[in-house]
């Protein structure tokens, strides 16, 4: 497990000072187990999988890093004397999945339009329910951390009325840690080492239907097909779309990389298109240095740790107009554009036109922008902030 953690992030943990406690119901929170009622099956699965835990370790602290906000209350009912924490990267239900039964885009996620006839009216009020309990939940956790100012607001808006009379009633922002310094000391950015970047767009991201991979797709074949018809180029570069994800062993995520690969196939972009399942952190730092565009088009995004790697390599972002992304991370900071935003497939393939064709200098330019930005999201930033937190947990023992 340590060995993956530094292959994949670069982590490196001294073994002695972690101890990992073997769970044999992880079953119970696994989504295909509940082909209906999703949310609250997974949520009362982590009941089950919290007193596997506790069997094994009565805890000083307790701090979610999953989002089984459940397992935080039911800790509370066993143990009240016991601190909680939580790091919220997504909120299990927010007001944005409410209001996305609504939708009539398409672009609002997976469930975006499903709340027409009865059926839809049924998950509305099953969301609804759901919802307020799991606001209720909230007032459980003595110090909640999120990992973006979207998922800050929503967790503000859900869990706020029942935290009214919690000490730390509201939620602590903090960003998560990204390789940062270690990207930048690896990969320069300036006018000669613009000459070895590639018109390539590079998609990190794991390969699940909520990370929109086909809306990238196809924004990527419309971008070819509006650039053929301009003459010029012909003599110029193939731009390339590459794909780099985990994907799950014996799971949905299986079948989802290969109807991928079939969407390439049709859109008749698999010559242009490339596929890296779980790559190396090395593998993944070569590509980031050569790159010129670094997409992501998941609506809603809690926070977007590969923008952020984007950015601290010098890709020029071309992000989903929502969630962390737009809030976050590809903004403006005073002295220009970090990157470019869009929602349709026409704006992104506009987008990557756009970031594509600008001239040498304002691309350098805008390079060095976007890693300056990054320097909000390092891991030293990130150590800071958490310690911080987690001081405040161990001064409440023994209340």
């Amino acid at each position: 497990m340590l060995e993956r953690v530094q292959n994949r992030f670069n982590i490196q943990l001294h073994a002695p000072t972690v101890v990992l406690l073997y769970l044999t119901t992880r079953k119970y929170v696994v989504s295909s187990m509940y082909p209906y009622m999703t949310l609250l099956g997974q949520s009362l699965g982590s009941l089950v999988v919290a007193y596997d835990a506790f069997n094994l370790l009565v805890p000083d602290v307790f701090v979610d890093t999953m989002g089984y906000a459940f397992t935080l209350a039911f800790c509370k009912m066993l143990f009240p004397s016991v601190p909680t924490g939580a790091y919220v990267h997504y909120p299990t239900i927010s007001t944005d999945m409410l209001q996305s039964l609504d939708d009539t885009t398409g672009v609002k996620g997976i469930n975006a339009g499903a709340g027409k006839g009865l059926k839809g009216q049924i998950k509305r009020k099953y969301w609804l329910a759901f919802a307020r309990l799991y606001g209720w939940v909230g007032g459980n956790v003595d110090v909640v951390m999120c990992n973006s100012s979207w998922t800050s607001a929503h967790i503000r808006t859900i869990w706020g009325p029942s935290r009214r009379e919690q000490t730390h009633k509201e939620p602590t922002v903090v960003f998560p840690p990204t390789a940062v310094s270690e990207i930048q000391s690896a990969i320069t950015v300036d006018a000669e080492s613009e000459k070895t970047r590639e018109p390539i767009i590079l998609y990190i991201a794991q390969f699940r239907p909520e990370k929109n991979h086909p809306l990238v797709l196809r924004s990527f074949a419309r971008f070819l097909q509006e650039r053929s018809k301009n003459p010029t180029s012909a003599s110029q570069p193939q731009p390339k779309l590459v794909l780099i994800g985990s994907v799950r062993h014996a799971s949905p995520d299986e079948t989802h990389i290969y109807n991928l690969r079939l969407l390439a196939h049709e859109l008749r972009i698999r010559d242009h298109t490339t596929f890296l399942c779980d790559a190396s952190w090395p593998a993944i730092l070569s590509h980031l240095g050569t790159a010129s565009v670094g997409v992501n088009g998941m609506w809603n995004e809690h926070f977007g740790i590969c923008v952020v790697e984007y950015q601290a390599a010098g890709l020029i972002s071309v992000v989903h107009d929502s969630g962390g992304p737009r809030e976050d991370i590809v903004v403006d900071l005073g002295d220009g554009a970090t990157g470019f935003r869009a929602s349709t497939e026409d704006e992104f393939a506009a987008a990557f036109e756009a970031a594509l064709a600008l001239p040498e200098q304002e691309k350098v330019a805008m390079r060095l922008r976007a890693r300056k930005s990054a320097l909000r999201f390092t891991e030293e930033e990130f150590s800071l902030k958490w310690i911080n937190e987690i001081g405040k947990l161990v001064q409440l023992q023994g209340r």
